[in-house]
């Protein structure tokens, strides 16, 4: 691929947690260079910021390209963030708070830089490239160590007055259920999470109710991934398959929930688990959508499982950065 001098390339960063990753796209999108590091939060912010503009550089080396030929730059972040300062106010896992990173980016690479939540950044990825791209309203729920949502109406994403919305992991859907870690009981995460459904799973091995789980990794949680727990249920371990089941089945409640304010044409369901599992999924999940939306609207959605898998955020970062520095 021959590179002008010209402005013509955009840069999308997932910065999460235990890694980072920046991927150089051209101006159709197509990805021409990446860098993958770790993250290494527990050094510090200083030292962040400097893993970062070095996995950026390296990024850039990749691609072929100088940093003067960046359009733009959108970095989707862990936490809360001020999309118009774009100061990162909170990330509990990279223990930031009030952080100018897109100003410290802008005089770094004199181009236009924008933050938006790395969950949202998913949502809008797949939104513009992957299982929602024929749609013009869609709800994202990716379910992980917690849960993650997310929408994207009329190509806009749904930010809320406080740019927190979507807080899909919190919504009670177990009346005097387990209290959760933000402080209210029975909240989706505490039993639709990997992290939930792995804590069901290693004590289902423990009791021997899944005998091929037990065998692989015994019953260590920390061992539950989503390919062992997919694993687990194609060799036939039956308290498993419920246990994922009973997730989908809160997952679908509070999705029709959702749907009945948000009327969405598609419900993308994405994360390792699910997308270890799709027909799984799909089915458990729609099945009970349906029955907990208004009337009405129980046949104007699908859901689907997630398609751009870890370059979600990535991309749907690269995207957000090059429509907002057009002014849109």
């Amino acid at each position: 691929m021959s590179k002008t001098s010209a402005k013509d390339y955009h840069l999308g960063f997932d910065l999460g947690g235990t890694k980072m990753l920046a991927v150089v796209y051209n101006a159709q999108f197509d990805a021409i260079g990446r860098n993958r590091m770790k993250t290494q939060g527990s050094l510090g912010t200083e030292s962040v910021l400097t893993r970062l503009v070095e996995n950026i550089d390296k990024a850039l080396a990749d691609a072929g390209i100088e940093s003067t030929q960046l359009k733009s730059i959108g970095i989707g972040v862990p936490g809360t963030v001020n999309m118009h300062s774009g100061v990162v106010l909170g990330a509990v896992n990279l223990g930031w708070q009030n952080v100018a990173v897109a100003q410290i980016l802008q005089d770094k690479y004199n181009c236009p830089v924008q933050l938006l939540n790395d969950v949202d950044a998913g949502v809008f990825g797949e939104s513009q490239f992957g299982a929602g791209k024929e749609a013009n309203n869609i709800l994202g729920v990716f379910p992980g160590t917690g849960i993650g949502g997310g929408a994207v109406l009329n190509g806009l994403i749904v930010t809320g007055s406080k740019q927190t919305a979507m807080e899909i992991g919190h919504i009670p859907v177990v009346p005097n259920g387990t209290r959760c870690g933000c402080g209210l009981k029975g909240c989706l995460e505490t039993v639709a999470s990997r992290l939930a459904i792995a804590g069901l799973a290693a004590q289902a091995a423990y009791r021997g109710s899944a005998p091929y789980l037990l065998e692989q990794v015994g019953t260590d949680i920390s061992l539950m991934r989503s390919g062992v727990l997919a694993a687990s249920v194609a060799n036939g371990d039956t308290e498993i398959e419920a246990i994922i089941k009973r997730a989908c089945k809160y997952l679908g409640k509070a999705i029709g929930a959702i749907a009945t304010i948000l009327s969405p044409d598609v419900v993308i369901i994405g994360g390792g688990l699910a997308e270890a599992m799709p027909e799984l999924f799909t089915k458990h999940t729609s099945k009970a959508a349906r029955k907990n939306v208004v009337p009405v609207l129980r046949d104007t959605f699908e859901i689907k499982i997630a398609e751009l898998g870890d370059d979600a955020s990535v991309l749907g970062a690269a995207v957000w950065g090059a429509r907002s520095s057009k002014g849109n």
